[in-house]
């Protein structure tokens, strides 16, 4: 699973995603591109999951790029503690998603089946999203 090597702060604040980006909103490595049509958080776990059925389409003649990192600690007590005695321990990792971000890319393998492979890597994420071209951007 991704999660930073090490970080600044033990635990950080909840970061709230709202706004379209304006940084990592086209496609630059690939053909193909998986963007992100609402804001919200994606796992490590469901980067794991993407990666897998991106693996999977792409075999040994094409390539894809993660473009997002799960930085931001998400924090949970554990069951069964009262209020109060501060913040619980880091549970998991995710990545902020802003609408429009490009989360995934894909190149060198047949335009039908990249689209088809990033699409279902999309059912595997908590946002909805959509495949766009190299040289397009969500609007």
């Amino acid at each position: 699973m991704l999660q930073p090597k090490r970080t600044d702060w033990r635990r950080t604040h909840l970061v709230r995603p709202r706004w379209t980006t304006s940084r990592g909103n086209t496609v630059a490595y690939g053909e193909y591109g998986l963007c992100a049509t609402e804001p919200g958080y994606i796992t490590n776990r469901q980067i794991e999951a993407a990666r897998v059925v991106l693996s999977r389409y792409t075999k040994k003649i094409g390539k894809f790029y993660i473009r997002v990192f799960p930085s931001l600690g998400i924090t949970k007590k554990p069951l069964q503690v009262r209020m109060g005695n501060g913040k619980g321990q880091v549970e998991t990792w995710s990545a902020v998603i802003n609408r429009g971000t490009v989360m995934f890319e894909i190149g060198g393998i047949n335009p039908n089946d990249a689209i088809y492979a990033l699409r279902q890597a999309g059912y595997k994420l908590s946002v909805k999203s959509r495949v766009i071209k190299k040289g397009e951007v969500l609007k």
